[in-house]
């Protein structure tokens, strides 16, 4: 990938929700986090895809967590954002913020 990839709408969202959600951020709590910041409902599915293909690009890392009763002994799956991550994540920032420098985002522009 170049310096000069950027990220998606929604993959900048799923990475700044593990930011937020730091040690506990899996598939659940991405969801909960993005649905309650953002207002904006979103399938399990389309969570897990987006943290596959960034994990695919190396932007996060994986590990499973101990097995839990409540979840028949199936195991977390963990999220992390890689320092690869955060270079996507300040990138993609500083591209809206110089994009958005000086508009008045408030009023109608029809």
């Amino acid at each position: 990938m170049s310096s000069r990839d950027y990220l998606g709408e929604f993959e900048h969202i799923v990475i700044l929700a593990l930011l937020r959600l730091a040690g506990r951020a899996y598939g659940v709590t991405v969801r909960q986090e993005i649905e309650a910041r953002t207002g904006r409902e979103v399938s399990i599915g389309a969570i897990y895809a987006t943290l596959d293909r960034l994990e695919t690009k190396g932007y996060l890392k994986s590990q499973f967590g101990e097995p839990t009763p409540e979840r028949g002994g199936r195991s977390k799956r963990f999220f992390h954002v890689t320092a690869k991550g955060m270079s996507a994540v300040n990138r993609t920032h500083r591209a809206v913020q110089s994009m958005t420098q000086g508009l008045d985002l408030i009023g109608s522009h029809s």
